[in-house]
């Protein structure tokens, strides 16, 4: 593949993706919004940490304010940003997408919409995410995940199975394993469920995935709020998908089997990692989460679904955000105390 390929927004995940497409031979143009860390690989490359091998690879990297000025244009842009994100850099990325490029999101949540609202749904390619990975020093990537043991689903907004799909999921290829769905919508409904019961809730306490998972009473509440987003996901018309290369068989079973699933499947890819919320908190950053469980809070809402568990997650993680409250495993108890009795 010949194709310009961009990565905006070179975080953890996205720095994961830019270093190996790059090192895959492919013509690829990072660009972020963090100085130090683009100034860092500009100087030094990229390097990669991860269990199955270190690398550092030299990048093409680009500060926000030089795109303007780079002359280029891109057949594929991976947007991999948070969701609070979203709008502005797809309108700041429209120009330079190609009349028949294509934008796909390497983000958690559902914001396919949002993006097809601003480039075209003609441009637009739907993606599942499973890769874990770290960033705190400056052109330096703490990958969690291994590249056996990252995977990824694409698919066309419509479902139909077409040419530039599977092109779309021969790149990510390079990156972790891909699959093809014609069912992206679901298979991303699926994947925030896993979310809720796993990324939500641990980002209250500051600890590693699996030490959250350990604590008292945390499988039932995290089965709780898969329910709950499960059912605002059926009454939305969504589909459940087998997501993290799982198979249907492995995938059949009552609604609670297939969450348990998904939640312990991922907790065995990323447990020794700490949640993205976590990382937001860390870094004086506004969290995500109101995107992901807060999307569930919202929809039920509005359908007429309760959603008690995902709301009070959803107002522990605002006062994080605000400074009146600390990460801390403590937070479980004050969790329990704003639900109402199973």
């Amino acid at each position: 593949m010949d194709k310009a390929v961009a990565v905006l927004g070179a975080g953890a995940i996205g720095s994961s993706a830019g270093a190996d497409l790059t090192r895959a031979g492919l013509d690829v143009t990072i660009i972020d919004q963090w100085p130090a860390h683009v100034e860092a690989m500009k100087a030094d490359g990229l390097r990669v940490k991860r269990k199955d091998g270190d690398f550092t690879i030299p990048v093409r990297a680009l500060h926000l304010c030089e795109l303007a000025s780079s002359n280029r244009d891109f057949a594929i842009v991976l947007l991999a940003a948070k969701s609070n994100d979203t709008r502005w850099l797809a309108e700041l990325i429209k120009p330079y997408l190609r009349e028949d490029g294509v934008l796909v999101g390497l983000q958690n949540g559902m914001n396919d919409d949002a993006i097809a609202s601003i480039v075209g749904r003609g441009r637009t390619v739907g993606c599942v995410v499973e890769l874990q990975a770290e960033l705190f020093t400056p052109g330096q990537i703490q990958r969690n995940t291994t590249h056996a043991g990252t995977w990824f689903a694409v698919g066309e907004l419509d479902g139909a199975l077409t040419e530039r799909v599977r092109e779309v999921a021969h790149l990510m290829g390079k990156v972790g394993r891909c699959d093809v769905t014609d069912n992206i919508t679901g298979a991303k409904w699926t994947k925030l469920i896993a979310n809720i019961m796993t990324q939500a809730p641990f980002g209250l306490f500051g600890l590693r995935n699996y030490e959250a998972m350990a604590l008292p009473g945390m499988h039932e509440i995290s089965v709780r709020l898969g329910r709950e987003a499960l059912a605002v996901g059926t009454a939305l018309g969504y589909r459940i998908e087998p997501v993290f290369g799982l198979t249907a068989d492995q995938f059949s079973g009552s609604s609670d089997e297939n969450l348990v699933t998904a939640m312990k499947t991922l907790m065995s890819h990323v447990g020794g990692g700490r949640t993205a919320p976590i990382h937001d908190h860390l870094k004086g950053r506004r969290s995500e989460m109101a995107f992901i469980p807060g999307l569930v809070s919202d929809k039920g809402r509005e359908l007429g679904i309760p959603t008690p568990c995902n709301d009070a997650i959803v107002e522990l993680d605002r006062q994080i955000n605000r400074g009146e409250l600390k990460m801390d495993p403590a937070n479980l108890e004050r969790l329990k105390a704003m639900l109402p009795a199973a």
